[in-house]
């Protein structure tokens, strides 16, 4: 059932299912989670079940503020101290030494944890509510089926779980993509799963360079095991279409080599196109205008791939987004929607 974000009773019975080992979903600023008790292992074994999820594949842990991390890491290195003060409630995860004894579950069985603090109020206040009653962490994962399309409202949860579950309605997600994930168990700070904090903006809070995986390797020949983290398979974030991203001219030569096909009407789209450039469509494909800017399109990324889902085309035809860092996030999800 979906229940109104803004009513306390809401928020009450969120809580309290959460404190009962229930799962419930829960808007975020990136997208909606799949919540439960961080702490409790049958509970976050609901979670696994539900989203067809691997048990040794991590959840990221939801905390009400930086002091409450203490609770599942030690130490807390000073670079994590930082970027928790700069981007903490925000799209950040960190990944942090995980205190031995606490939610080995929702880490996948691995000695390091990832931990966040959203900004949505809503999950502020369920965090809140549910803390008083014994919850000090909600491991919250996209509440969709694993690998597929992560949801950005209260809808997208429902039509992909069921009925059943509670979901809280706090509208359309914000930001609509993951959370930037950094890796702080290694010295220095390595860059895991961009989002729409950009790596200039994270190394200056970070005090030093935020590394790629790339570039950490390179100045550690021998590198220990980077840890496992959300999001970070190849395949990942793919609508039932497949999804095929495109330069701008290779994107006008596949249309214009459908135009043949598409002299009679089918019975169905021939493809979605979603493209920030002025193309020639043949009659039966439908074209969708992708924004201009990164944060807009990140904003509606997922709504749109399931759009396109709705009208039953087979293919999404993507324009390659813009190289430049700001475009990182969008780039990433579409390159593992693509894979």
């Amino acid at each position: 059932m979906i229940l109104p974000g803004s009513d306390p009773a809401a928020i009450e019975a969120a809580a309290q299912a959460l404190a009962r080992g229930e799962l419930i979903g829960l808007p975020t600023e990136t997208v909606y989670g799949l919540g439960a008790d961080a702490d409790n292992p049958q509970a976050v074994a609901r979670v696994f079940a539900a989203k067809g999820r691997p048990n040794d594949h991590p959840l990221i842990v939801h905390v009400t503020d930086a002091s409450q991390a203490a609770h599942y890491a030690d130490p807390i290195p000073p670079v994590a101290q930082r970027l928790m003060a700069a981007h903490w409630p925000g799209p950040l995860t960190l990944i942090l030494p995980r205190r031995a004894g606490v939610a080995e579950a929702s880490a996948g069985g691995q000695d390091s944890i990832g931990l966040r603090c959203p900004s949505h109020p809503v999950a502020q206040a369920v965090m809140r509510r549910a803390q008083a009653l014994g919850v000090q962490g909600i491991s919250a994962p996209s509440a969709n089926h694993f690998g597929r399309v992560s949801p950005t409202t209260a809808a997208h949860v429902q039509d992909e779980l069921g009925s059943e579950l509670l979901v809280l309605d706090g509208g359309a997600c914000e930001v609509g993509i993951e959370s930037t994930i950094i890796d702080c168990t290694r010295g220095r700070p390595v860059l895991l799963r961009p989002g729409m904090l950009s790596i200039e903006t994270l190394s200056a809070a970070a005090g030093e360079p935020v590394l790629s995986p790339q570039a950490f390797a390179q100045l550690h020949p021998a590198p220990a095991a980077a840890p496992r983290a959300s999001g970070t398979l190849e395949s990942h974030y793919a609508p039932r279409a497949r999804v095929h991203l495109l330069s701008h001219a290779a994107l006008q030569a596949r249309l214009d080599a459908l135009a043949p096909e598409a002299q009679h009407p089918p019975s169905r789209p021939a493809c979605g196109v979603w493209a920030r450039t002025a193309l020639r469509v043949p009659h039966g494909a439908v074209l969708r205008a992708m924004p201009e800017r990164a944060s807009e399109c990140a904003h509606v990324l997922f709504a749109e791939l399931r759009a396109f889902d709705q009208l039953g085309v087979s293919d999404i035809l993507v324009e390659t987004p813009p190289s430049s860092t700001d475009w990182d996030g969008v780039r990433d999800r579409l390159t593992r929607a693509a894979a």
